[in-house]
């Protein structure tokens, strides 16, 4: 009795251990789904610096003025304003220099408000990052491999000087600092001309859309750096819509093909270049554009002198309207 008295505890023992031994294999987490590694998330291509300018004007800017244009495979954004007139002269297109938008304080928001109102349409525009100016990676050259000791090394010739091997290194570094120079120079020729194709899409754009307002004149206005875009573009293309280009405190962007003063001559239509006579080295540049406008003949450019005053930015701002529109309406009542 007592042999089986024994057998039929241990069995109800181990018959008590099973559900525990059950439940806690549940309760462990396959080591798969434990060890998988989480899913890294997909980041979103970064927007350009004029992407989130124009996407933050969209929040000020009034819905009624926003105009969304396609250049190509890009749209970017536009401020409008209809003339206020019922027999409108025409449209100006005002271009805004780097880091700033189609109503920025300076020039370009004035403009395109002021000239609605003596009865022209105004478009202003914004202008894609420059490629030139964003940051280019520096390739390291890969070092040659060195062989290991006494393993193909070859023995210094006996009559090789002490120096020799740095005169060697010293022309190898020249050559590469001459290749290198090469390159960076294929690759600012590349990037500006991949920016002159993409600004001057969004010109042709705005001159089409001005076109569709029954502008019977159009005059390009750009300011700082939108001055060189909109002279290279009526320089380069030449479209016959446009009658007149002013210029506002022009300014040559770093690593471009052609300079200002280089593109002065070319013009074909009336140019007004309006630079502040109180700024040294505004003066200094628009004297070489004189200088080379002189050199065509029958030049049909133009220059205007302004002055700066810091501590009456509205009057700044009507002294250069009223110059510009005495210029391109010299008619005006």
């Amino acid at each position: 009795m007592s042999t089986l008295y024994r057998t039929t505890l241990a069995m109800c023992c181990l018959a008590s251990l099973l559900p525990l031994g059950a439940l806690a294999a549940d309760a462990e987490p396959p080591k798969a789904a434990a060890e998988a590694p989480a899913a890294e998330a997909t980041r979103p291509p970064l927007l350009e610096r004029s992407q989130e300018d124009a996407a933050a004007l969209e929040r000020l800017a009034p819905k009624a003025e926003q105009q969304t244009l396609q250049a190509g495979a890009d749209n970017f954004l536009a401020l409008w304003k209809s003339a206020n007139d019922s027999d409108p002269k025409g449209a100006v297109i005002i271009v805004p220099g780097a880091g700033e938008n189609a109503d920025w304080p300076n020039t370009v928001g004035p403009l395109r408000r002021k000239f609605p109102d003596v009865g022209w349409h105004s478009l202003s525009v914004s202008l894609p990052d420059l490629l030139a100016d964003a940051p280019q990676a520096r390739v390291e050259a890969t070092p040659a491999a060195q062989p290991e000791p006494g393993k193909g090394e070859s023995a210094p010739a006996k009559d090789t000087p002490a120096d020799a091997n740095a005169n060697v290194a010293q022309a190898t570094a020249a050559d590469a600092d001459t290749a290198e120079s090469t390159d960076a120079a294929k690759a600012d020729e590349q990037n500006d001309k991949a920016d002159a194709e993409r600004i001057f899409a969004r010109l042709d754009a705005a001159v089409a859309y001005a076109q569709q307002h029954q502008a019977r004149s159009i005059v390009l206005i750009g300011h700082g750096s939108g001055a060189y875009w909109a002279a290279r573009y009526l320089s380069e293309k030449q479209p016959p819509q446009v009658q007149k280009l002013v210029m506002v405190a022009a300014q040559t962007p770093a690593r471009v093909e052609h300079d200002l003063e280089s593109l002065t001559p070319t013009l074909k239509v009336p140019a007004a270049d309006l630079y502040y006579a109180t700024r040294t080295a505004d003066r200094n540049a628009a004297a070489l554009r004189l200088q080379a406008s002189k050199r065509q003949k029958d030049s049909q450019y133009k220059q205007l002198s302004l002055i700066a005053m810091p501590a009456n930015p509205a009057g700044e701002q009507e002294q250069l309207f009223r110059r510009i529109r005495g210029w391109i309406s010299p008619t005006q009542d």
